[in-house]
């Protein structure tokens, strides 16, 4: 069983930056691959960014890439997302999903994660 927290939520301005963090209290947490996704109101849950549980491979959508970094630090037991150049469309829960995984690769959906945070709201204002 893996228990994750989220937290670095909030309200930004558009064109601002926020970085959100996912905390996991297992112990076996290198063998965790991990990712972000986020839902927004009447809007399809959208994949935004996977990580190995090396953190050496990474996966974003292309509605992200180039704006969001995803990094895993296995020392803290943490996943964080740095988001840049936030975008009103941003605006959405964000979840930490997690699996363990002998694979090196990144998660490819949403649907291979095992356990899921309650979300950490983001609200990016025009």
């Amino acid at each position: 069983q893996v228990q994750q927290v989220e937290s670095g939520g909030g309200l930004v301005q558009a064109g601002g930056l926020l970085r959100i963090s996912c905390a996991a209290s297992v112990r076996t947490f290198s063998s965790l691959a991990m990712g972000w996704l986020r839902q927004a109101p009447g809007k399809e849950r959208e994949l935004v960014a996977t990580i190995s549980r090396s953190g050496g491979s990474t996966y974003y959508a292309d509605s992200v890439k180039g704006r969001f970094t995803i990094s895993k630090e296995n020392a803290k037991n943490t996943v964080s997302l740095q988001m840049n150049s936030l975008k009103p469309e941003d605006t959405a829960v964000y979840y930490c999903g997690a699996r363990y995984t002998y694979s090196m690769d990144y998660p490819k959906s949403a649907d291979s994660m095992s356990y899921w945070g309650k979300g950490t709201l983001v609200t990016v204002s025009s």
